[in-house]
This record gives structure tokens, C-alpha cells and sequence, in this order.
């Protein structure tokens, strides 16, 4: 999952420096090899910190909402579009 490939592809690298910042032990690598998928990150994050799901999702969801495009209604379109994805 992706906010948009034209967001995240913009913003791939300051989405990846948040990450980073909030869960210091991914590393560039296991980053890219996500690809800016919000499902297979959040896996990463679990795998590497045993994290619970909801407080990881929730962080990383703030962070990939943070990038989105600004707007309102996208915002909520994103934070859905991301919600959907998770209950996949």
C-alpha cells in the first residue's frame, strides 16, 4: 500500500527518514525492500520490535499521513484507503 505512487514516490525518502527516527533499528535496506508498502512495513516493524499491531499501525499511519497530500479530503481518504488495508 501506498498513500499514492506519486506521493510516495516524492516523499519516499522523508517517509523513510520518520520511520526511521521512530523505530531506530530498520535499517536502509530493510526499508527499501518495502517499497513504501504500508502492510509489508508494518510487518517489518513487528518482526524487528514485537510491536502490537494497533500502536504500530497507529504511529505508522501518522507518519504516512503526515506526508499525504494536504487537503482534507484527501487526508481522510488516505486514512481510510490506509484503515482498509490494514483489515486486509
Amino acid at each position: 500500500m501506498a498513500i499514492n505512487e506519486n506521493t510516495l514516490g516524492g516523499k519516499w525518502l522523508e517517509i523513510k527518514g520518520e520511520v526511521q527516527k521512530a523505530w531506530g533499528n530498520l535499517k536502509d535496506d530493510d526499508l527499501e525492500k518495502t517499497k513504501g508498502d504500508f502492510k509489508v512495513l508494518l510487518g517489518l516493524i513487528q518482526q524487528k520490535y514485537g510491536a502490537a499491531q494497533e500502536s504500530s499501525s497507529k504511529k505508522l499511519t501518522e507518519i504516512f499521513h503526515k506526508f499525504a497530500d494536504h487537503g482534507l479530503e484527501k487526508k481522510d481518504q488516505t486514512m481510510n484507503h490506509l484503515e482498509k488495508k490494514l483489515r486486509e
